[in-house]
């Protein structure tokens, strides 16, 4: 599997200076970030001779967020039409919400779009288009069951001969959602031996089965309690096991609809922020104003921040990166340092880039948002541009 492009060559030396800076160490009022090229190249006590400096205005520095999870954004869904120009409306989008790096994600769909969309994705990355990070397939494999807003005609078990298509991508991660039952444990096995990612989710599997999974590489839970066997006295399931084990990851949506705020901090009280990320989920609302759109022909409809089917089962949702940060402060009870790190330095981690991404240090790629005190965003940074 590729690595996330790097942004095109960016030569000038800027250094920001007067802000807020969340530091890979911590808070600092009083340092200067050095940007050669798309790297972060020093974190200085003043601007070097013959720097670019850009005023924050005592704004707050933090590392740009990384979202696994987008469907869509900019009246743009990524199953409707997997190219190129999608991606980037997408993307676009979602940066004014400070999302600096993203998987565009298909919901459960024909194979044929899934080919598409891998295609689109790797040149989407090999076309420079900024934060675009892989691919992520949430479906067809899951269990119809728990398949919430997904077409229940879509969904299908995971066959070998099915395989080499999640295996080949070119460029970027890809990151692959299904359902326990679904798959065997050698396909999860070989899948994670091709540089896949997999992620349990909208799956009614037992304990035992999603723990087989997790022994053959699984190391993701896709927006957990969510679509997922809940935890119970005798049977743990997915949830149980997501809780349990110390080292996968999970997803978790913090707009004050998918998740009670208790559930919510509980889930924080059993993974950490080290292994509890933030997701959106977005669909084609986010940045738009249209309040009816059609996943599959069948009409969504827009009632407040919330995203509804026919049958009120919830359709994605309409929060951003930054609105996750907020919701994760105010439900989770958190501080901005740690509500930033679900939104940054896990995910990076949970992608295999944590050396890479999700932090404010030397060396790493100045991927950064600018935000005021409400959270809102006034400028992001990709490789530095």
């Amino acid at each position: 599997m590729g690595q996330p492009g790097r942004g095109a060559g960016h030569a000038a030396v800027k250094a920001l200076v007067n802000g807020r800076m969340l530091l890979a160490e911590g808070w600092r009022d009083d340092a200067c970030v050095v940007i050669e090229g798309d790297r972060i190249a020093a974190i200085l006590p003043e601007p070097p001779a013959g720097a670019e400096t850009i005023d924050l205005g005592g704004a707050t520095l933090l590392p740009g967020f990384i979202d696994v999870q987008v469907n869509g954004g900019g009246g743009r869904l990524f199953n409707d039409d997997p190219s190129v120009e999608t991606i980037r409306v997408i993307a676009e989008t979602h940066r004014r919400y400070g999302t600096t790096g993203l998987l565009p994600t298909l919901i459960s769909d024909d194979l044929p779009v899934v080919e598409a969309g891998i295609r689109a994705v790797s040149a989407a990355i090999e076309a420079g288009v900024p934060g675009v990070l892989g691919i992520h397939i949430e479906g067809p494999f899951l269990n119809p069951a728990r398949r919430g807003i997904h077409s229940e005609g879509k969904i299908q078990p995971l066959r070998d001969e099915f395989l080499a298509l999640l295996e080949s991508a070119e460029r970027g991660k890809t990151l692959v959602t299904l359902a326990p039952e679904a798959a065997t444990p050698e396909q999860v096995a070989r899948l994670v031996a091709a540089g896949v990612i997999v992620s349990a989710g909208h799956s009614d599997a037992r304990y035992e089965t999603v723990r087989d999974a997790i022994d053959n590489g699984l190391t993701g839970f896709t927006h957990i309690f969510n679509a997922m066997s809940p935890l119970l006295n005798r049977a743990p399931g997915m949830v149980g096991a997501a809780l349990e084990d110390p080292d996968v990851y999970a997803g978790i949506i913090a707009d004050g609809h998918h998740l009670h705020p208790a559930t919510l901090r509980v889930a924080l009280r059993a993974k950490g922020p080290e292994r509890l990320m933030l997701v959106t989920d977005a669909m084609p609302s986010v940045g738009s104003d249209e309040t009816v759109f059609l996943i599959h022909g069948r009409e969504i409809h827009r009632n407040g921040d919330r995203l509804l089917g026919a049958d009120n089962t919830l359709a994605g949702s309409t929060l951003t990166m930054a609105g996750a940060v907020k919701g994760m402060m105010a439900q989770g009870r958190v501080g901005l340092d740690v509500a930033v790190r679900m939104a940054s330095a896990t995910p990076a981690a949970f992608l295999g880039l944590g050396g890479q991404l999700g932090r404010i240090a030397p060396g790493f790629r100045a991927d950064l948002v600018l935000v005021d005190d409400a959270m809102d965003v006034l400028r992001s940074w990709i490789g530095g541009a």
